[in-house]
Order: C-alpha cells, then structure tokens, then sequence
C-alpha cells in the first residue's frame, strides 16, 4: 500500500478539508462544501484541467476562471495552506493513516459507480485499503441492546467470515460492533465505516492486531481527528450501504436514529443493495415497520455455503451512469505485472480530469506527461496506434479486451462490469466468456465473479 498523495488529492485537500483540527489557517466556513466542490470539479473537467492545476505555475488563470464559481479570493486562501498540509501528512502518516480522493485510481469503484458525483472528495483510512472493493454484508442496529442480539450478531459476522463475506459496518457501540468482533475473531474481514475519531481507533489496541495481519480497513470522509457529529453519523451511512452487496438491520427505532434514517433512505431512495431484517428472536417494532417499507425478512443462513447461495442469487441494484456523472474522464490507468493499461471503467483516474475524447495512448507519452500516467508496452506488443491489416472487428475485441483487463484488476460480477461499459448484460456475458475460455480471465462461484487471471503473467 502506498502512502504517497498524489498531486491531484494535495490540492483536493487544501480545498475541503481542515487539514489538522484545532488549527487557524482559515475559517472553517472557507472550506469547500461537498456542493462546491462538485461545481469546481465540473468546471475542471470543462476545462480539460485537474485539480494539481490549481497549484501549477498557470494557477492564477485558472483560478480566476474558477471564480466564478467560487470566490477566487477564498480559493487562493485555501491553496496557500501548503505548510499545513505538508504538517498533516506528515502526522497522519505517523499513525498510518492514508488519504485517497476521487483523483486516485485505488477510489473504491462502489461509491464512484453508486454515489456518483455525491461520493465524498477525500476518504481517510488505515488498514487494508482493498478491502474497500470486496463489497459484503452490511450489519447495522442500534446501539443499545441486550446481550441476546451481541450475541445474535456476532453469530452473523462468524458465519460472513466462514463465507470469505466481508463485514461492513459502522463501528458503533452494540450491533456495529458485535458484527465485526464475530467476524474478526473467526478470522473474517471488516471494512468500519467511521463517522468520528478516526486517528483514535488507529492508534488503538482494539484492533491493531487485525489492521496489521490487514484483515481490516478503518475509512471516514472526515478528518481523522473530527469527533462526534450528528450530520457525518447521518451521511456515513450511505457509504456503508453503498460499499455493500446486501445490508442486515438487527434491531432499529421507529422514525428516529441513525439505523432507522439510514435504512429508511436505502429503502425509499438509494436502493443500492437488498435490504433484510432480523426475522426471528425478540420482536422489534423498527424492524417490522421496515420491512412495510419493503425490506425482507432475513432467511437465517446456517452454513456458509448457504449465505453464498444467498447473496449470489440477490438483484443486482446497480444504475448504469455517463462518465460525467461519475466526476472524471473515462481514461483509467491499471498496472499489471509487464505493462500498465489504459482503459475506459467506472474506477475514473481523475476526478476531475481532460475529456478522453482527445486524448489517446500517444498524448499520454511525451517527455511533459506526468509519470504516473506513461503506458509502458512490452517490447513484444505492437503500439496503441498500429494500423496493420486487422479487421474492424479485430480492433474491436483488441479494445474490449484491453478495457476489460483494466477494469477487471479487482473482482467483479456481471451485473457491475455491465454498468460500468454501459452496455447489454447479455453483450456482457459473451464477453467474459470468450475471455474466460481465452485464460485471460478467472471465474470464481458464490458469488459469481470475475477477475483478471494474474497466473498467465509469471
């Protein structure tokens, strides 16, 4: 894992984030509200710009441009913020805490697809960031609950974890945790959605054995010192839900809390993943008027074979979107072991980078390209811009392929590669099975994935 930020995330954090809590560089009022900042990031994208432009020799043009907008004033006072920033990383990265914005290619693809532009700018986090691509079983209830639905819970997160289904949850006292404690402690893997004191729990006993055999990811939108706060409890939910493949609600109030808000909004509004409640034990008043708002009653798996079974055979909620919407350009940069693939995917390089639409293989590879985004071939391989007598459709299935390599570096299911090439789930399926049968690809089962096959590469 790599603890670099890139130029792009530096200038994304002097314009959103406080940097270090407590600090007086700037009022927090100065600070871009996710709103803003999805406005200054289109009207990048208009201009073929980046973020890491508004700290380039050329900065004043663009921020002026920017203006209006966004007072220009108020967003030189946020850039100028450099020896924060460099104060910040140095201190985060002390507590091996990472940052990735929606300008990095390690983004999780779930929140990019599912939340669209509305996906938060910057993510902090410590652990094994490729958690976040796993998807898995959100478990969520309310905070305060007898130790029958602990342990209830804790059965769930054993039974996820001898299912290799990861946990996903909000790290809150009573069913958050319990989730994650019986998937832990059998050898299972978390992903804790955090909403406050990040730099705490990283810092902390509780789960230092876990984030260093990288079993766990902790994550957050917000700073890593941030504490409690009702609004980042709310829209932390969302995230759990959107970086899930299916969500569990235990227990729950009626029309109050932050289960009750965040299931109630999958349900009604999101719809990202299938929603389930807990089906047998005590009654819960919540739970019921959950499920007349749609949910299903939880059909209690007993073996891990079973809870595969399950999520595989679940809807895939999924909404196919333009790459705009998405907050980026439609190039994305993949390494393999011989060679780096530049294809189109949902998982964008750059928020808020150039329209791919001008931009090719050649472009990217002159002496002024950034480095990280330089395509390296194999001596073997002909260039991005051969012309040698190859059909149309040889062309074709050249690009598939190549786009289906990159986007494929991580698992994924048909339902999800068909959203993100934006094409027929039946298009989708000849597909992967030519690349299947070619050895290009891996299919795994429960759940049905696919994923690119790296034993051809050694």
């Amino acid at each position: 894992m790599s603890t670099a930020v890139s130029a792009n995330t530096q200038a994304i954090l002097l314009l959103t984030a406080p940097l270090l809590i407590g600090a007086k560089a700037v009022p927090a009022t100065d600070l871009l509200t996710n709103s803003e900042y999805k406005k200054l990031a289109r009207r990048l994208r208009e201009m073929k710009r980046q973020p890491a432009d508004l700290l380039a020799s050329d900065a004043d043009e663009v921020i002026d441009v920017c203006g209006e907008l966004v007072d220009s004033e108020r967003l030189r006072r946020l850039l100028a913020r450099g020896f924060l920033l460099s104060q910040a990383l140095e201190r985060w990265q002390a507590r091996s805490i990472w940052v990735l914005s929606r300008a990095d290619i390690d983004y999780p693809k779930r929140l990019k697809i599912r939340l669209k532009e509305d996906a938060p700018p910057v993510l902090y986090g410590c652990g094994e960031m490729s958690l976040l691509n796993r998807g898995g079983l959100a478990v969520v209830g309310s905070r305060d609950v007898g130790e029958k639905l602990v342990e209830y819970t804790q059965q769930v997160g054993k039974l996820a974890a001898s299912a290799d289904v990861t946990i996903v949850s909000g790290g809150a006292r009573g069913v958050d945790q319990a989730a994650m404690v019986g998937a832990l402690e059998a050898g299972g893997a978390v992903c804790d959605v955090m909403a406050e004191n990040l730099e705490k729990a990283a810092l902390g006993s509780s789960y230092r054995r876990y984030l260093m055999e990288r079993t766990m990811v902790l994550v957050s939108a917000y700073d890593p010192s941030a504490g409690f706060n009702v609004g980042h409890a709310m829209q932390r939910n969302k995230l759990i839900y959107a970086l899930s493949d299916a969500a569990l609600v235990v227990n729950s109030n009626v029309n109050k809390g932050g289960t009750w808000a965040g299931a109630v909004e999958q349900l009604d509004k999101l719809k990202f993943v299938p929603v389930f409640v807990r089906s047998d034990g005590e009654a819960n008043e919540g739970l019921s008027a959950l499920q007349r708002k749609g949910a299903a009653p939880w059909p209690n798996p007993r073996s891990a074979e079973s809870l595969l079974d399950l999520l595989s055979a679940l809807p895939k909620r999924v909404t196919t979107v333009e790459p705009a919407e998405l907050g980026g350009d439609l190039l994305d940069v993949y390494a393999t072991r011989n060679r780096v693939i530049i294809a189109p995917s949902t998982d964008l390089l750059s928020a808020e980078a150039s329209d791919s639409s001008t931009t090719d293989a050649s472009s990217l590879n002159g002496p002024g390209a950034p480095a990280e985004l330089q395509v390296v071939q194999r001596a073997s391989e002909k260039p991005v811009t051969d012309n040698s007598s190859t059909t149309p459709a040889d062309h074709l299935w050249a690009t598939v392929r190549a786009l289906l390599e990159g986007l494929l570096i991580s698992p994924m299911n048909e339902t999800d590669i068909s959203a993100a090439l934006g094409v027929s789930a039946a298009q989708t399926k000849e597909w992967l099975k030519r690349l299947t049968d070619e050895g290009i690809l891996k299919r795994t089962s429960r759940p049905v994935m696919y994923v690119l096959n790296n034993s051809r590469l050694l």
